[in-house]
């Protein structure tokens, strides 16, 4: 019998990363000798913390091994203890180390919901989002955030639109990826009451707990009362210690059902890597001033870009209260097309900018066509000049 040979569903619908689908054109203007400003991806250039380096640099292993499913003991009662530093009770028992964020937020989705069942989630969201419940195959359900008031929490009557007999869980980040905001005790208050009334599971990533501004303040699932048996927490280590190759995270919940299965999952991929826990250990030991000077860093980040796009006509931009990154409305109709415009057409004195179409921070189709989300990760006078090309590149689109 001869048929075609066909890969998976999955795979077939798997999406591209909206962060990264761009990179070859980035790489087409580099061979040209033109300089590229990245404020496409969330790679922190604020050096890692020397004790982490050290770690790695000192650890004496005779033979690499294979560590507990769980994490390394000395690694989750160290995190306990930064947990409870930052305000949240909870013991080496409610943690699993996982292989990155990445991995915390699958096992999470694989935990709280079965094939064919729906996952509600606040849009835009950390795009990744959409591949892993591809590879859980549960179905992602949008609730749409708009810019017009810098992506607050949509109202209650919006989630109950969507809520259906296969929903099984809410998932948010907060501070938020890709919007930068941070919901208050008021907005929390609404999710917490979703959660009970609809028996639905509450999955919090906090990966920008460190990353408040102004008078934000960084509230956590854990402590919303009453939901022992429903909150979840994803964490990792790569934005907080500017370590995203270290691919160390986390889940934490209070609810030991759901932590016995993340146990399993681990179990089924063994172990997460032990240099890297080892590493991210030492680093629970770096002073409250390293993040101090990290926030007054990217506060100064922060309001270079936003400063600048409120001075472009056409562009709607709110100051965001948290992460670091920023949502932007432009005066195109296609913000890809405008992207690969910057890298493919565009130079100012031999430079471009590159930045990730939002459209694929939604779930809705159609949504984010004429969004940018912009990374101000590079230094304050790198952001300037990449606003000055950014809005030179902008005026000159429009003009065609």
């Amino acid at each position: 019998m001869d048929r075609h040979l066909e890969i998976s569903r999955r795979a077939q619908t798997m999406p591209a990363s909206p962060i990264r689908r761009l990179v070859p054109f980035a790489d087409s203007a580099k061979a040209r000798g033109i300089k590229v400003y990245h404020l496409n991806i969330g790679q922190p250039d604020i050096e890692t913390p020397e004790a982490m380096m050290a770690a790695y640099r000192h650890t004496d292993i005779k033979v690499l091994s294979y560590g507990p499913s769980d994490g390394l003991k000395s690694y989750r009662e160290a995190l306990a203890g930064y947990y409870r530093r930052v305000g949240i009770n909870i013991a080496p028992q409610d943690l699993l180390i996982t292989t990155g964020g990445s991995e915390a937020i699958l096992f999470a989705l694989k935990a709280v919901a079965d094939v064919g069942d729906e996952v509600v989630v606040v849009e835009p969201f950390y795009t990744n989002y959409a591949g892993f419940a591809v590879m859980a195959c549960v179905k992602l359900v949008p609730v749409t955030s708009q810019a017009d008031n810098g992506f607050r929490l949509p109202s209650r009557a919006d989630f109950e639109r969507v809520i259906t007999g296969r929903t099984r869980a809410i998932i948010y980040s907060n501070p938020g990826n890709p919007t930068g905001v941070v919901y208050n005790a008021d907005e929390l208050e609404r999710l917490r009451r979703l959660a009970l009334e609809f028996n639905l599971f509450l999955v919090a990533d906090e990966v920008y707990r460190e990353f408040c501004y102004d008078d934000a303040v960084p509230l956590s699932v854990l402590n919303l009362a009453g939901l022992d048996d429903r909150a979840v927490l994803v964490d990792s280590v790569s934005k907080r210690y500017s370590a995203c190759g270290a691919r160390v995270g986390c889940v934490a919940s209070r609810n030991r059902e759901f932590m016995h299965a993340m146990l399993r999952f681990g179990q089924a991929r063994l172990c997460p890597p032990t240099i890297d826990q080892l590493a991210a250990e030492a680093a629970l030991s770096v002073p409250d001033s390293y993040f101090q000077r990290m926030r007054d860093e990217y506060r100064c980040r922060r309001d270079v870009v936003c400063e600048a796009l409120t001075r472009m006509p056409g562009v709607l931009c709110h100051k965001p209260g948290g992460a670091f990154y920023v949502v932007a409305r432009l005066p195109v109709r296609d913000a890809e097309e405008f992207a690969i415009f910057m890298l493919d057409r565009f130079n100012l004195d031999g430079e471009t900018v590159m930045v990730a179409p939002a459209d694929g921070f939604y779930a809705t189709p159609g949504k984010g066509k004429d969004e940018v989300r912009i990374a101000y990760v590079l230094n304050c006078a790198d952001l300037q000049r990449a606003m000055q090309i950014l809005a030179a590149g902008l005026e000159e689109f429009r003009r065609q």
